[in-house]
Parts: C-alpha cells; sequence; structure tokens
C-alpha cells in the first residue's frame, strides 16, 4: 500500500492526465473562483475513483482520515471529491466516533456541493448509531457554523416516514431568523421533502409560523402546490 502522500500523488497524476483545461475554467467560475479544477466531469473522476480503488486498494484506520484530510486540503475540488468518494466506499465500517470526522470534513474548504454530500453521509452514520442525533446536532447547531447547521437541517433527507419531524421543525424554528441563503433555502428543501411523507404537517408548520423566510416557505411548499 502506497503511503498516503505517495496515493495522493497518484491520484493526482491520473486526474491531471484526464482532465480539460477548457472545462476547468467554466467549472471555477461556477463555483465562484472558490477552487481549481482538472476539468473532469462527475462521471469522469468517478470511474477513475473506482479504478483507482480497485487498483490501489483503500487505506483504513489512521491512514485513511490522513488521505482524506490531504486530498481534502487540496486546491483541486475533484480531489475534495475523491476523498468523499473514498469515504463513502467504507463509511459503514466506521465506528460511532468517526462522526468527529466528518465534522472536521464539513468544515474543510466548505461549499454546498462538498457538505451536502457529506450531509447524506452523515445521515447514514446517524441511522448506524441513532444515539449520537441529538447530542452531535444540539452542538452543531449551536456552533454558529452556517455549514454544519445546513447538516442539521438536510441530513434526514432520505428519511421519509423515518424523518423526527419535531427535530427537523424544532432546528427550522431556531434558524427562521437567518438570513444565509444556504440556511433559508435548506430549510426548504427539508420541507419539501418530507412533504412528500407527510404533506399536512409541513403545510400546517408553514402556516403556524409565517415569520419563516420567504425563500423557505417558497421551496417548501413547490412539491406540494405542483401536485395540486
Amino acid at each position: 500500500m502506497l503511503t498516503p502522500e505517495e496515493y495522493l500523488q497518484h491520484v493526482k497524476t491520473i486526474f491531471q492526465a484526464a482532465g480539460d483545461p477548457g472545462r476547468a475554467q467554466g467549472q471555477m467560475a461556477y463555483m465562484r473562483n472558490q477552487f481549481e479544477f482538472y476539468g473532469l466531469k462527475a462521471p469522469e473522476w468517478a470511474a477513475l475513483s473506482k479504478q483507482i480503488f480497485i487498483n490501489k486498494g483503500i487505506p483504513q484506520g489512521a491512514e485513511l482520515k490522513t488521505l482524506a484530510r490531504l486530498c481534502m486540503d487540496d486546491e483541486y475540488r475533484e480531489l475534495n471529491y475523491f476523498a468523499l468518494e473514498m469515504i463513502q466506499k467504507v463509511q459503514k465500517k466506521q465506528p460511532e466516533e468517526f462522526i468527529m470526522f466528518f465534522e472536521e470534513l464539513i468544515t474543510t474548504r466548505s461549499w454546498w456541493d462538498t457538505v451536502d454530500w457529506l450531509a447524506k453521509l452523515v445521515g447514514i452514520h446517524f441511522r448506524r448509531f441513532p444515539q449520537l442525533i441529538g447530542p452531535v446536532t444540539e452542538r452543531w447547531m449551536a456552533s454558529g457554523n452556517m455549514w454544519l447547521q445546513r447538516v442539521c437541517l438536510i441530513f434526514q433527507l432520505p428519511y421519509k416516514e423515518k424523518t423526527d419531524a419535531e427535530l427537523l421543525f424544532g432546528y427550522i424554528l431556531e434558524l427562521k431568523d437567518s438570513k444565509a441563503f444556504f440556511i433559508q433555502k435548506g430549510a426548504g428543501w427539508a420541507l419539501r421533502q418530507y412533504s412528500k411523507t407527510d404533506p399536512e404537517a409541513v403545510v400546517a408548520f408553514i402556516e403556524a409560523h409565517p415569520q419563516l423566510a420567504p425563500l423557505t416557505k417558497r421551496e417548501g411548499m413547490k412539491w406540494i402546490n405542483k401536485k395540486n
């Protein structure tokens, strides 16, 4: 097995060789020039990642975290994605305390693309260790970090009838005065998704709380309005 540093260099070499500098310019502009890009489309870096995992394996334990950190700290966004793709492959083998590493990753080079992906992985982890949900999300809500708070709003997106609506509604109300687009939009997204399971509850919640941000209410009612 390569060292984490050698592994990173191996991935960089492959990604750079397959990249498209012209496409990279458009990707950088789309992400507000916050990150460098090789110019790989999602299916391309996903396929390359899969082949790398087959050829080189995936590190375990401390080396997994070291490699993930190296990739997440890199200026190239596809390497950040590689870190999450790698963790996604092995996350169901990770212990309860891996939630702390998820927290670290959420707050590393944060933007909606990696944060929303991590929210999905956190949701899977919480399903394995439901005793973490209360204490961890309460701490994240109190952190003042917008991205941790967004994860608290959207980690239940795939939960459907298993959604803890009381928790979701409570956190939306706790953040109702936030001016942050990603909080208002995340709250609306969570409501819209839950409306597919319990539309009456979502309508009642929105009607009972007119002080919710217009964006949150509009997003939350989208599916219901379309259905009607």
